[in-house]
């Protein structure tokens, strides 16, 4: 499968996507908001492995990011099914960018995309979660015209209760109907 937007194209996974991805997931500032904080090779490695299996039993994964105009590898986006929130198992929109394309625009372009292949797909619901810390993403989420409910956050099972990063929000966007 591949989506392409104005700035970005969006593929499966390939061998040469390990190493850039695997320094993606061990800088700080880019796990900030993750648990574990900071991957290793052979866990970003398998972090890929999963995201292939998920586009081979879903037709829909955590896919590459690549940037059309130098075919930089910037990241990764998509969609997934979860089982880590109240109510699933649930389709998740996701995203992970490298710091120096932050604030470009990118994860909002990758997720309009996702979001159209989902409806295309006749999928009724997508839902985004995060740290309730995440303001970043919080705000990207609330600008895909993504809901929040109070009500509806909860403990990430896959977090140490005590972690910070424990706390999740939960946003929701049904399918448009025309």
């Amino acid at each position: 499968m591949r989506l392409e937007t104005d700035q970005l194209l969006i593929r499966p996974w390939r061998k040469d996507d390990r190493e850039p991805f695997a320094k993606i997931n061990a800088d700080a500032a880019v796990r900030r908001y993750y648990y574990p904080a900071i991957l290793t090779r052979a866990e970003s490695d398998e972090v890929i492995d999963q995201c292939t299996e998920h586009l081979n039993a879903h037709g829909f994964a955590f896919l590459a990011l690549e940037r059309r105009n130098d075919r930089k590898l910037i990241g990764g986006a998509g969609l997934s099914m979860t089982n880590d929130i109240p109510g699933g198992p649930r389709v998740e929109i996701g995203w992970i960018l490298g710091s120096s394309y932050w604030r470009q625009g990118y994860a909002k372009e990758a997720s309009r995309a996702w979001l159209s292949h989902a409806w295309a797909k006749g999928l009724p619901e997508i839902v985004g979660y995060t740290s309730a810390s995440n303001a970043p993403s919080r705000a990207l989420m609330k600008s895909l015209g993504m809901s929040h409910d109070a009500a509806d956050d909860f403990a990430d099972p896959t977090v140490p209760p005590d972690n910070p990063l424990s706390p999740h929000v939960l946003f929701t966007i049904q399918r448009p109907y025309f």
